[in-house]
Order: C-alpha cells, then structure tokens, then sequence
C-alpha cells in the first residue's frame, strides 16, 4: 500500500519512523511518501519536506511565517494529488494537519491521526472537525480515549510509543561510557540542559538554564542539540561557559544525566521514563503566552503532570522562570529525599501509560482498516 505522512517536528519524526518500521513488518508492499526528519528519511521512502523547515512556535510566529505556511499547505495538497495514497496518516502537528486532513478527505483519501491535537487543552470545538474529516484516530494518552468518548467519538488508544523508542534506544545502546569519553566528560554527575527544539524558545530559555553553570561547580551541564540546529549557534549563546554540547543524542545524554532542566512538550515525559529528575520550563513571546493563557484549559504544562493529574515536577512558567528559582528548584531535586518521592511517581506514570509495544499494535490496526 501506498502511505503518505505527514510530521511537522522531531517528536512526529520519531513515532513517525517507528510507526513506518512496523508497517513495513507488516506490508511488504509499502511505500511512503512524508513530511518528517532524519529518523523517518532512514527508514527509506521519499522525504519531501524537512521538518527543519517546518516548526513555527506561537501565535506571532506563525504571523510572521503565514507566506511560508501558506506556501506549505498548497505544496502538500498538490503532492497528495499526484502520489494517490491508499491513506494519509497525520502526525500531531495540528495547525496544519487538521487543514490537509479536511483537504484529504474532501478528495476522497482515507484519513488516519496518529498523535491527537490537545483538544482538550484548547479549541475543544475542532474535535467535531476531527470527527468530520478523520477516519481513524490514534490517540497516545490514556486520559484521551475518555474524552473522545465524551464527544461521541471513538478513538483508539493503545499506549504511548516513547515506551517502544526508549526500550530500543536501551536495548541498542549499553556502553554509555563511550558517550563520556566522546565529548570529554568528567566524572562530575551530569545535570543535562533541554532547551527545546526551536530557535526562538532557545533563545529565551537557555541564557536562564546557563546561569545555574557557576551556582552548581559540584556538577557538570551538558546540553543536548536536536538536530535542525547548528551547534555554532549554541556555541554562540554559551559563550565561556563551561558547558559541553551533544548533538541529536538527546537519549544518550539522558542516559548520564543525574538531573535535567526541560522545556515543556515531549521531552518532559522521555526525562521521566528514563528517571531523571527534572524541573520543567517555559518562557515564551509575551504576546503568544498572554493569548494562550486565555484561551487553554489545562492545570499543567507538562505532560508528566497531565498524565498523574497532580503537580509531581516543578513547571517554571513564563515570569516565575527567573535564575533565583531554577537555583531553589534545581536544588530541590538535587535532594536524595525528593528523588525518592521522584522516583515514586515516575513509576506511576510509567504503569499509567502502559507496556512496550504500542507502535507495532498502532500499525496492525491501521493495516486492518485498509484491507
């Protein structure tokens, strides 16, 4: 059969590629057409757009890149068009899924969603969207498939792939000291520095996460690169810091880490599978944050939290993310007592979200309803 994805950020490229491996186990006959990463690129197919090309984060940036998008949109409905898959399978990335998958539909394509939009964050009035144009929607948080259900929708949930991605990163990668001795780490224990994946989140939290550097000299501060950054760039914004960078390696480093400081979003949930302790931060435009708080439904930013529903991780958000609190929080977690309450709840949340599996599961079920 003929796939068509479309992924829009390095979270979507992993599940991505993982979901395609499993397909292909599945159907020999399988070929693919996307929108994603280097992940996906690896598994073989035709990569059309990059999603280095792709993310735009936040109401102003998205104003200001609406040419680009635009521009986007077209190019991917006119490559729809001439490949004629048997389906197209959209990856999160909802402002402009949501958009292709109406398009899709309307041109007579079966339609799968891997990875819901958070409507029950915000904007809960496009579920009835999802209902009109999605065939088939795949959702990877266990508190999704009830919400659906409210809506009269039924979605499938079958658990979440970063247990599939971690436990063969573990299975693959045992011998971590080489990582050490690649980029000449010290026996320091690490405390690993994810600023996220775009530019101009980068820019605003970062320089906050480096001001830990000389407060903690007891420990080392590594920050992991994800791949549609340079590491000129980061070396930049480091200065004389000491700090050591690791490209697109952000389970390896995780691996080391002895505790983490994280953006919001996915990488919040990969901390605590692999059992880090971890303060959450977020800082963003000051326009786009002000929008978004009127307009989103949720108690929390992070999905550690979201998924326990209750506070487990400390989230600095937007003017609470100063130097003087990640100092107190950053401390906090560096406690063996806290750890412990840590470690507790990580375990919780691992059982919430179910065993390994959940990709190779997510691609028999696709398989079926295209038969």
């Amino acid at each position: 059969m003929k796939y068509f994805i479309v992924a829009g950020e390095a979270s979507g490229d992993l599940h991505g590629a993982n979901l395609m491996k499993h397909l292909k186990a599945k159907d020999a006959d399988a070929e693919f057409h996307f929108w994603g990463g280097d992940l996906m690129k690896a598994q073989g197919g035709t990569l059309l757009k990059h999603i280095k090309d792709l993310a735009f984060m936040g109401f102003s940036e998205v104003l200001k890149n609406i040419r680009t998008i635009l521009r986007n949109i077209k190019t991917c409905k006119s490559q729809i068009l001439e490949y004629k898959p048997d389906v197209v399978i959209f990856i999160d990335y909802p402002g402009f899924n949501l958009k292709i998958a109406s398009f899709a539909k309307e041109n007579g394509f079966k339609t799968f969603y891997y990875i819901s939009p958070s409507v029950w964050a915000w904007k809960e009035s496009r579920v009835e969207k999802i209902k009109k144009y999605v065939d088939e929607m795949f959702v990877i948080l266990p508190f999704e498939k009830p919400f659906y259900k409210k809506h009269n929708y039924n979605v499938h949930y079958l658990g979440h792939p970063l247990l599939d991605a971690i436990d063969n990163f573990k299975k693959e990668n045992n011998n971590l000291e080489e990582l050490k001795k690649e980029h000449q780490l010290g026996e320091k224990p690490i405390i690993a520095l994810l600023a996220g994946s775009r530019k101009q989140e980068i820019k605003i939290k970062l320089p906050i996460m480096l001001d830990m550097v000389d407060k903690f000299p007891e420990y080392q501060f590594v920050t992991g690169i994800a791949p549609n950054l340079s590491k000129e760039w980061i070396e930049e914004m480091i200065g004389k810091k000491d700090v050591k960078i690791i490209e697109n390696k952000t389970y390896a480093l995780l691996s080391i880490a002895h505790a983490a400081l994280v953006t919001s979003g996915t990488a919040t949930l990969e901390t605590a599978l692999f059992k880090v302790p971890q303060v959450v931060c977020y800082k963003g435009n000051e326009l786009s944050f002000q929008i978004a708080k009127r307009i989103v439904n949720v108690k929390y930013i992070s999905l550690v939290n979201l998924i326990l529903d209750r506070k487990s991780v400390t989230e600095l958000i937007q003017g609470d993310l100063t130097s003087k609190n990640l100092q107190k929080e950053l401390t906090d977690i560096l406690d063996t007592e806290k750890r412990k309450e840590i470690a507790n709840d990580y375990q919780e949340l691992e059982q919430k979200l179910g065993g390994t599996g959940a990709s190779e599961r997510i691609a028999d079920i696709m398989i079926q309803k295209l038969i």
